[in-house]
C-alpha cells in the first residue's frame, strides 16, 4: 500500500462534502498539474491517503481511500487529465496543522513541507504514521 495527501481549498471541495460522497466516493478531478496527475496515475485501490484543507485552514483533516483507478477526469474534454476516486474513510482525532508538522525534524523532507503548492503527492510510511500518532487515529 502507498500513501498520498491530497489537498483541497475548503470552499471548493472539503471534507464535510468528501464524507457525503459515502462509499461511492468521488473523482479528485479538475487537478491540472502532470506531476500531480502523474502521482494519480500511481495509484492503486486500497491506497491511503491524508485530506488536506489548504489555504486558512491548513491542516490534515480526515483519511480518505482511493477506490478507483485513474481514469480520464470527467470535467474537461482534454485527454491529458486523468484523475482517481476517493472514499472518506474516518476523521482525524485531532486536525494535524502544518504548522505543526514543520515543527518534527522527521517531517522536514515531506513534500508537503518542500513543495506545499503540489495538490496529490506522495507521503512515506515513516510520514504517514508519525502524522496519523499525531492525528490520534490508526489508519
Amino acid at each position: 500500500m502507498a500513501y498520498w495527501l491530497f489537498k483541497s481549498e475548503p470552499e471548493t471541495w472539503s471534507w464535510s462534502n468528501q464524507l457525503a460522497k459515502g462509499d461511492a466516493g468521488e473523482e479528485w478531478n479538475g487537478v491540472r498539474n502532470y506531476q500531480a496527475r502523474n502521482n494519480m496515475r500511481l495509484m492503486q485501490i486500497g491506497d491511503r491517503g491524508f485530506f488536506y484543507h489548504s489555504n486558512k485552514e491548513r491542516a490534515i483533516v480526515g483519511i480518505v481511500e482511493v477506490c478507483a483507478l485513474c481514469h480520464p477526469d470527467t470535467t474537461t474534454e482534454d485527454p491529458r487529465w486523468e484523475c482517481v476516486d476517493i472514499r472518506a474513510v474516518k476523521s482525524v482525532e485531532k486536525p494535524v496543522s502544518l504548522d505543526q508538522i514543520k515543527t518534527h525534524p522527521e517531517l522536514s523532507e515531506m513534500v508537503l513541507v518542500k513543495n506545499s503548492r503540489l495538490s496529490v503527492q506522495p507521503v512515506s510510511q515513516s510520514e504517514w504514521d508519525l502524522i496519523c500518532a499525531m492525528a490520534g487515529v490508526t489508519a
